[in-house]
Order: C-alpha cells, then sequence, then structure tokens
C-alpha cells in the first residue's frame, strides 16, 4: 500500500517536511539591511530549505563574507536591490524572492516592471497568508490582505485557485474553501460580488480546481465552528472545519489579518502567487519568526 500523506498542521511540522525532502531553493533577498530579515534569512538557511542570495550593501556583504552557502550582490540602494534581486529571479538563477528593510512599492515596480518584471502576462497577482491560530486546531489559508483592492470574478476565481493548491501542497487532500460574506445570503444589489459565489461552487464541483470541497457565501464564524453551523442550522459541505477562506476584499482580509496576529497572537506566514517565482513580502515589522515561516512557505510550493 502506498504510504498516506500526513496533513500539515503546524509550521514546525512544514519545515520538518522540508528537511525531510531535503528542500532547498535559492532565494534572492532584497536589501536585507535589518537585523530581523537578516536571522530570519540565517535561521531558514541552518534548517537547510533555502541558500540565500544577498543583494545588499557592501557593508552586510563584507560580513557574511565566507560564511558557507550564502552568495552577496552588490547594490548601492534599495532601488538597486530591488531591480537585481528580481533579475536572479527572471534570469532563473533564484527560485524564490524576499523583500528586505526596503519599501513595498520599491520592490512591486520591480517586479510589475512590463520589460524586465516577473509578473506574466494576464496573470492574476495576489496574497495569500496561511495562519495558526491558538484556538483552531489546524492551520488556515486566507486571501488577499494586501494586494487586490476589490477582486473581479476572474481574480477571485485565481483565489480559489491558488488556495486549494497550496492547501494540496500542505497535503490537505480535499481543501474545505469558504467563501466569505457577512451572511449566508446572496444580496446581489448591495453585495455584487455574492452572486459570483454560485458559479465558483458549481466550478468547483465540476473539479476545475482539483479535489477540494468549495461553498458560500458563509460568514466567519459558520466557516470555522461546527457548533455556529449547527445552530443556524446550515447544511453546507464546509461543515464548519473550513481549511481556506476568501475574503470579498482587501479591507475584510486585512482586517482579519491584523485582528488575529495582534488579539490572538496568530503564528503566520505569507506569499505572492502569480508571479514566476514565489514572493515573501513581509511587512518591516513583522517577526523574525513570521519571515522564517514565510520563506518555508515559499520553499514549499516553489517549483
Amino acid at each position: 500500500m502506498p504510504e498516506q500523506k500526513k496533513t500539515i498542521k503546524d509550521f514546525s511540522q512544514l519545515i520538518a517536511l522540508l528537511k525531510e525532502k531535503n528542500v532547498c531553493k535559492r532565494t534572492a533577498v532584497a536589501w536585507p539591511e535589518d537585523a530581523h530579515t537578516q536571522e530570519a534569512v540565517t535561521r531558514a538557511a541552518q534548517e537547510g530549505f533555502i541558500s540565500p542570495i544577498l543583494v545588499c550593501s557592501e557593508d552586510t556583504a563584507e560580513g557574511y563574507s565566507g560564511r558557507h552557502g550564502f552568495q552577496s550582490v552588490i547594490a548601492r540602494t534599495p532601488e538597486e536591490a530591488a531591480q537585481k534581486a528580481v533579475g536572479l529571479v527572471r534570469e532563473k538563477q533564484a527560485d524564490v524572492l524576499m523583500k528586505g528593510f526596503l519599501n513595498t512599492d520599491v520592490l512591486l515596480r520591480a517586479i510589475l516592471d512590463k520589460e524586465v518584471g516577473i509578473l506574466p502576462k494576464d496573470t492574476v497577482l495576489t496574497h495569500i497568508t496561511v495562519a495558526k491560530l491558538p484556538e483552531y486546531h489546524k492551520l488556515l489559508f486566507f486571501t488577499d490582505a494586501a494586494v487586490i483592492p476589490a477582486p473581479t470574478d476572474k481574480q477571485r476565481r485565481e483565489q480559489v485557485r491558488y488556495v486549494v493548491d497550496f492547501c494540496h501542497a500542505f497535503q490537505i487532500d480535499c481543501p474545505r474553501v469558504s467563501l466569505i460574506h457577512c451572511s449566508e445570503k446572496v444580496d446581489e444589489r448591495h453585495f455584487p460580488y455574492t452572486a459570483s459565489y454560485a458559479t465558483l461552487r458549481e466550478e468547483g464541483e465540476n473539479g476545475a480546481f482539483g479535489s477540494c470541497l468549495i461553498d458560500g457565501p458563509l460568514d466567519l464564524k459558520t466557516s470555522c465552528s461546527p457548533e455556529a453551523m449547527s445552530v443556524k442550522r446550515i447544511d453546507s459541505p464546509i461543515g464548519g472545519d473550513a481549511d481556506a477562506l476568501i475574503f470579498p476584499d482587501i479591507e475584510a482580509g486585512n482586517l482579519f489579518y491584523k485582528a488575529v496576529t495582534l488579539f490572538c497572537r496568530a503564528e503566520t506566514a505569507a506569499v505572492l502567487q502569480g508571479t514566476m517565482a514565489p514572493v515573501v513580502l513581509p511587512s518591516r515589522g513583522d517577526t523574525v519568526e513570521s519571515k522564517l515561516y514565510s520563506l518555508a512557505l515559499a520553499s514549499l510550493i516553489s517549483r
């Protein structure tokens, strides 16, 4: 009998899986001029799942000179670092891209450059987060907290596709994907996006996204609480046991992200999807652990 794959339920298991599979991804780090980025990259390299390419100042390069497994590319400014790091991905010299101590718009400008960027034409760029909440029994995936203000039907379809692929990479055979709204009723007049949820459900049933269960509109509580779903007498394949949440817009996604990290102390990992390689795009205020876990996530899904 084939060995049954074990679902990854926390970030320590994710790192263990990477080590078990001997995953080691060439990771271009744009402008790692801060202690948090340097510590996260160093820990990831020590765990063995990345081989860092630091696109950095001469001073930082000198500090890492001779360190086993580290390469350096000199840049004079954050803008130059962003361009060179993106170039490494475009030239297939790096498998993962990570933002260091520079503004997000600087890196995004290089990523989205129509001539030398790394977003293929007609590809949807979105942001996907994986969170481990203390009171939830497994990892929870959600999108989008950082990139798309109000997803079109096409963008939301790709968000679902990306999220299902992420869940499969975490060895979740049939992820439960919940299409989030403030209630369980379609309201095309006030919330036009709810009208498209039926199409996504049908596409999911017909296998458009691979093995998964999709339902919505559902609110957050019924998505993640069997008790709430039972009390409301809702019959849904999600069963109050969602693996992934598709938020209606960036405001909902960002508020959820900020709330769970601030009030619940959730551990998170996040990447951009749609680019030629996964992009780790942390906030400069994110913890070392969040950056480390994001590198692990990017390494798992990098092809």
